[in-house]
């Protein structure tokens, strides 16, 4: 009879620990406001913090989101495809009904330092709170100063079209308890005003990691920063931007990290995809200091040791038939712009000998310009950008493998073979 009741003491201890620690995480995340004592400053110049602002936005890409094709600028709306369902951008205006035109600038600074909106509701990360929450107060003031600026627009929000259980907002508790340190960025004494500034804009405002950062299964960031992601939504893989040899920028110099930052293309390559849109939007529009800051610190950023360089191929008689038929379509239909050594005409035409984002695996981009082909980016330091025609209408899924099989594994690149199945995922993809 002891026993037995010992027994039964046990298991309600162990309930109710159970019990009590989800409850624990959820009350700490509610009632935690980290950066809640801090306030706005007196502003005397108000049309230059408003200038400030807009400047903020540019460098946040913030339209990019908040603005769909053809619609109001910050009206929101935009759908944003997750691992999870969609998500759709609310309406930044000063609306007051549909937008935040009843928001003070302590609840804007709580959404972008604490990722809660007005009401205390935890906002969901595709709002790239862990990355904002490094934006200082005052420039978060500007930023918010400049959206009172933009015209309103009438524009409900729609609803978030998420699977369960990821459409209950009370689990990002848990989702914030595991991915989420909120804290302003802080300089690091040791490193130069300009690597600070530039650390500030790459961790803070430009989000970088966002992209380039692999996710776990439940979307949190791994502690491999900035060594490559892949955009599963889009089809796209976010290169390295560390040192990591091969796929990061290690070989890169600082002066081609800021051309490619700034105008979307360098003598080592161009843009395309996603990352297109973020220099077209945003980088291009930021101050050269800014985009030198930037390029100091990346330049600067250690080897991770998470290459995404694929293991060299086991020669076969299959292999060396599929690298010919490969290299027989290159001289066909690649040679005259990259040339038979695939050293390019940089920067119109840029050199794949070399190319760090062709040896990663998965071999996303080279599959996705090869059938869809594209524009870099029009920017004012390039505003006639040279293309790549399409050729999903002239190689079939063979041909496609083969001569991205071939660009991968010539010329010093230290790619595999592509395989038919893997061209044929990606034909008929949305072309972002």
């Amino acid at each position: 009879m002891t026993n037995r009741r010992t027994m039964k003491r046990i298991l309600l201890l162990v309930i109710g620990i159970i019990l009590l620690v989800p409850a624990a995480i959820v009350g700490y995340e509610w009632v935690h406001e980290p950066g809640s004592e801090e306030t706005s400053m007196p502003v005397t110049d108000q049309p230059a913090q408003i200038a400030r602002g807009e400047y903020l936005a540019k460098a946040g890409n913030c339209m990019a989101c908040h603005t769909t094709r053809g619609g109001q600028a910050y009206a929101g709306g935009r759908a944003i495809d997750t691992p999870f369902g969609v998500i759709y951008s609310s309406n930044l205006t000063s609306d007051v009904e549909t937008g935040i035109g009843r928001w003070s600038a302590d609840d804007f600074w709580r959404a972008l330092h604490n990722g809660k909106s007005r009401d205390g509701s935890f906002l969901y990360p595709a709002f790239p709170y862990p990355d904002y929450t490094k934006v200082t107060r005052v420039d978060a003031d500007a930023l918010f100063a400049y959206i009172n600026t933009v015209p309103p627009a009438r524009q409900p929000n729609r609803p978030n079209e998420l699977r369960f259980p990821y459409n209950q907002r009370i689990l990002l508790a848990f989702w914030r308890w595991l991915y989420f340190t909120p804290g302003t960025y802080q300089p690091q004494a040791e490193q130069t005003a300009e690597w600070n500034r530039g650390a500030y804009l790459v961790q803070g405002l430009g989000h970088c990691s966002a992209c380039h950062t692999s996710r776990t299964s439940l979307g949190g960031a791994t502690d491999k920063e900035l060594a490559g992601g892949l955009i599963p939504q889009l089809g796209w893989y976010a290169a390295s931007l560390s040192a990591d040899a091969g796929t990061g920028l290690g070989e890169w110099e600082k002066e081609e990290i800021a051309a490619l930052l700034k105008t979307g293309v360098s003598t080592r390559g161009a843009v395309f995809g996603p990352m297109g849109e973020v220099v077209s939007g945003s980088l291009q529009h930021l101050a050269g200091e800014d985009i030198a800051a930037m390029a100091t610190y990346l330049k600067s950023f250690p080897a991770t040791g998470a290459s995404r360089r694929s293991e060299p191929a086991i020669e076969s008689a299959e292999t060396e038939a599929m690298l010919r038929q490969g290299a027989k379509l290159y001289e066909t239909h690649c040679v005259e712009c990259h040339r038979a050594d695939g050293k390019g005409i940089p920067p119109s035409y840029p050199p794949l000998a070399g190319n760090r984002s062709l040896a990663a695996n998965p071999a996303l981009n080279p599959i996705r310009m090869v059938l869809n082909g594209g524009y870099p980016p029009s920017t004012a330091g390039n505003p006639r950008p040279y293309g790549m025609p399409p050729f999903s209408a002239i190689l079939n899924d063979s041909e496609v493998a083969a001569v991205v099989s071939y660009i991968r594994m010539s010329w010093g690149n230290q790619g595999t073979l592509v395989a038919p199945m893997d061209v044929a995922r990606h034909r008929g993809a949305p072309i972002e």
